[in-house]
């Protein structure tokens, strides 16, 4: 895909239950996967809920992993949000992947005074990182019928990349700056 083709994502919880949905382009890839770009503006929506994002993203998503993560330019509550997926599956130009509950964030080290997308029930400082949703990830292991092996890989994701984000190894390292960058010049206009 070239750099600048507009995607869309599509996001379903686990028996194809719709979940997030929203737009963007595709602006190349690197040793950690390919590189999606959200302007801020982008349009989030599910179903009960929407908001418009607040600030340029980009989202790594590698091949065959488990996760899709979303590395947010300054200006918002969190600079790292890891969803723990099944691994991306492109079909053309959509992007599909089921969500499984768990998410890694990480607090950004200066958060603004007030963030309207901010969870209101987080606990977490400035610069920490977390799971989140592990209640949920359990609850839906019986209600939806998680398969083991979809359990153990969501699980063994979720503490693989925790434990990258903690340790600041690439591409947790500062690597998305070059893609925020690109984005930028992507949709300048």
């Amino acid at each position: 895909m070239e750099p600048g083709t507009p995607i869309r994502c599509q996001m379903t919880k686990w028996g194809d239950r719709p979940h997030w949905e929203f737009e963007g382009i595709h602006l190349g890839s690197d040793e950690h996967g390919e590189w999606l770009g959200f302007p801020q503006g982008t349009h989030n929506h599910r179903p009960g809920y929407e908001f418009s994002s607040e600030v340029d993203a980009v989202t790594l998503v590698p091949a065959g992993g488990w996760y899709a993560a979303t590395f947010h330019a300054p200006g918002i509550w969190c600079d790292l949000y890891i969803d723990i997926t099944t691994p991306g599956e492109w079909d053309g130009d959509v992007l599909r992947a089921v969500d499984l509950d768990l998410d890694v964030i990480r607090m950004s080290p200066e958060p603004p005074a007030s963030s309207r997308s901010a969870p209101q029930n987080l606990s977490a400082g400035p610069g920490e990182t977390f799971v989140d949703d592990e209640d949920e990830f359990a609850e839906h292991q019986v209600a939806y019928g998680y398969p083991a092996d979809v359990v153990a890989a969501a699980q063994a994701s979720c503490d693989e990349v925790l434990e990258a984000v903690r340790a600041g190894v690439a591409p947790y390292d500062g690597t998305a700056r070059r893609w925020l960058e690109e984005l930028s010049r992507l949709t300048a206009s």
